[in-house]
């Protein structure tokens, strides 16, 4: 391989496999729920659902018992297990700049009681809490919850916190309408990972919708999720917009239906990622020059 391509690739690596891409697209779907309602998102806000993101998704890579799982034939895990000083130094970092802007911003100190439940899922989904069997078991091993607590997290992470923080109820129609479509949205992502970890998922016994109803009914009901939130079109959207929000819901689509088990981990890790990001940039392009700061 040549020299630049294997630079590129270590890049690369580094930027999938550190939760850096997965962060940088927590902060693009909050930003857009901003842009829907013609704001920029406040730089420390938006600092720190990155640093918040990275700091939980770098902690949960190096928890123990999953780095004394055998990495089999996956790049990802490999890449994980020979980084994983690297990895804890980059949580522990993240951690505290997510706490340092967390208290430097009023607003989201007022929001501290919401706020609790949303960290409490985040932490406690990989976290051993209960031995049974002979291992440990956590949130996410819990029968079909885990891709439910993934949407429910990140839509309320990237729709509820934004409302709260610009002064508008969680009761309010368009912010319920917006929950959910983004917490569809986020649902049928959530299934390509259990694809993608479904003989892992069979060997420790962890019940999930591939392993129940088989991975081509997954994939059916995984886009049912998508044509869901296609229909819920927030009232006061123009006309206009209607065609390019479809776009990163019929990627999303061309993704879960290609989706298998052994597809490389760029699969997963860049493309299907990659759809939120595609969100971001769809809402961003057609408000373009239509946000304002918020301060």
């Amino acid at each position: 391989m040549p020299a630049f391509l294997f630079l590129l690739r270590r890049c690369l690596d580094a930027v999938l496999y550190s939760s850096v891409w997965l962060s940088g697209a927590a902060l693009g779907l909050m930003w857009a729920t901003f842009l829907f309602w013609q704001v920029h998102i406040p730089a420390r806000l938006g600092g720190l659902i990155f640093a918040a993101t990275l700091f939980l998704y770098n902690l949960d890579s190096v928890l123990p018992y999953k780095q004394g799982q055998h990495p089999g034939l996956s790049k990802r895990k490999q890449w994980m297990q020979r980084h994983r000083r690297t990895l804890l130094v980059v949580a522990l970092v993240a951690g505290l700049v997510a706490g340092g802007l967390f208290l430097l911003d009023a607003r989201l100190l007022r929001l501290t009681p919401f706020l609790l439940h949303l960290g409490l899922i985040s932490v406690l989904y990989s976290m051993p809490l209960l031995k049974r069997r002979g291992r440990w078991w956590a949130l996410r091993d819990l029968p079909l919850l885990k891709v439910f607590l993934i949407a429910y997290v990140w839509a309320g992470v990237t729709v509820w916190i934004p409302a709260l923080y610009l002064g508008r109820a969680l009761m309010e129609p368009v912010v319920w309408l917006l929950f959910l479509r983004r917490f569809l949205f986020i649902l049928a992502l959530a299934f390509v990972f259990d694809i993608r970890d479904y003989t892992k998922d069979q060997a420790t016994g962890t019940r999930t919708f591939p392993g129940l109803v088989g991975v081509k009914a997954t994939k059916f009901i995984a886009l049912a999720a998508l044509l869901l939130a296609a229909g819920l079109v927030p009232s006061g959207t123009p006309a206009g917009q209607h065609l390019p929000l479809l776009l990163p819901l019929l990627a999303a689509a061309a993704v879960i239906w290609f989706a298998e088990e052994n597809r490389p981990d760029y699969y997963f890790a860049l493309l299907t990622d990659g759809v939120m990001v595609l969100q971001f940039a769809v809402v961003w392009w057609i408000t373009r020059g239509q946000a304002v700061s918020f301060s």
